[in-house]
């Protein structure tokens, strides 16, 4: 199969190179001018994967129209969320046909509260659009340790069909058809990681860690069926899968962001001189502004979203989680 990727951070340059280790055709668009060259001639992206070799046959661009240039049948988007649109919709019209998109960006844009299949649905209109998500490091994924993730569409075919380009010995791929879920799974689990870090930089235990992920699951879930998701996504791999590992591994960045700012950062201090983009700061206003839209209950979304914008000590969000008002644990 052609395939092309655009974006190439680190998520995007490990799934090109899983691409191009499965045999396919791959070529992966970068903005920046230093990735491509790295790439191209000691295949390596030394930005935002140092340390990972990487396909031989893979290449790069930095021209847009070169990365998706000979009709790709299938075209991996990985970019930040606050730029999928613009760059889906500079996609449109250098594509013939209608290849299916595979969405591997992560949130819920602010301004329209759509999820990234919507935004991508909406620009290359005709193509069958898959989300790909669950719990997976790049750096893992492109040392080739075991990983499992979700392809999920309503198309049945193109879940398939990107089931079959993905799934290698140490990936592998499942369908499924609820892509609201999977996809809110995705994204909120990225500020329930930024949640757990606060905890984390407040000096608590694992107690609190715990309590927070299982609390922060039955958030996730509550959002997701009043949207339409299937509550036993939010068990799965892109559920519960995907929360454990970014609440606790040490790669993560929203995690990592959250930690300082439990010690005492401010929120542009956490950020300043970061080069990649912890995605949970940006969907904690989209969040927050969804689940008031919806009238869903989401203390630790509101408890997270006080302490990084509205100047809320952590502590203090904390001890306003902890004094809620009594009730039973199921809905």
């Amino acid at each position: 199969m052609k395939c092309a990727v655009v974006g190439a951070g680190a998520w995007g340059t490990a799934l090109a190179d899983l691409l191009a280790r499965n045999g396919h055709e791959t070529m992966l668009w970068a903005r920046e001018t230093d990735v491509t060259a790295t790439i191209n001639d000691s295949h390596e992206n030394k930005r935002f994967l140092a340390g990972a070799p990487l396909s031989p046959s893979l290449r790069a661009s930095s021209e847009l129209h070169r990365a998706l240039a000979g009709d790709p049948e299938l075209i991996v988007f990985a970019p930040p969320s606050q730029v999928l649109r613009r760059i889906a919709a500079d996609s449109r019209s250098l594509l013939r046909g209608n290849p299916i998109a595979v969405i591997a960006t992560k949130g819920i844009e602010l301004e329209t509260f759509a999820l990234m299949t919507g935004i991508v649905e909406q620009e290359l209109r005709g193509s069958p659009v898959v989300a790909l998500s669950g719990p997976s490091f790049a750096a893992e994924v492109a040392a080739r340790q075991p990983t499992a993730v979700v392809a999920a569409s309503t198309r049945p075919a193109a879940a398939v069909r990107t089931q079959q380009a993905f799934s290698a010995p140490e990936f592998r791929v499942y369908t499924n058809d609820d892509v609201i879920g999977v996809e809110l799974g995705g994204a909120l689990k990225n500020v329930m990681a930024v949640a757990t870090g606060i905890c984390e930089g407040l000096g608590l235990g694992f107690n609190s860690r715990a309590a927070l992920i299982t609390r922060g699951l039955a958030e996730m879930t509550r959002l997701g069926a009043k949207l339409g998701a299937r509550p036993e996504t939010f068990a799965g791999l892109a559920g519960i899968g995907d929360l454990v590992l970014t609440c606790t591994g040490s790669l993560s960045r929203n995690r990592a962001l959250g930690a300082e700012i439990g010690r005492g950062l401010s929120l542009e201090e956490a950020m300043a001189g970061k080069e990649t983009v912890a995605e949970g700061v940006i969907t904690t206003r989209s969040a927050f502004a969804l689940a008031q839209r919806e009238g869903v209950e989401m203390p630790i979304i509101e408890a997270v979203y006080r302490t990084l914008f509205e100047g809320q000590p952590a502590r203090e969000s904390i001890s306003a989680l902890m004094a809620r008002e009594l009730r039973p644990e199921q809905d």
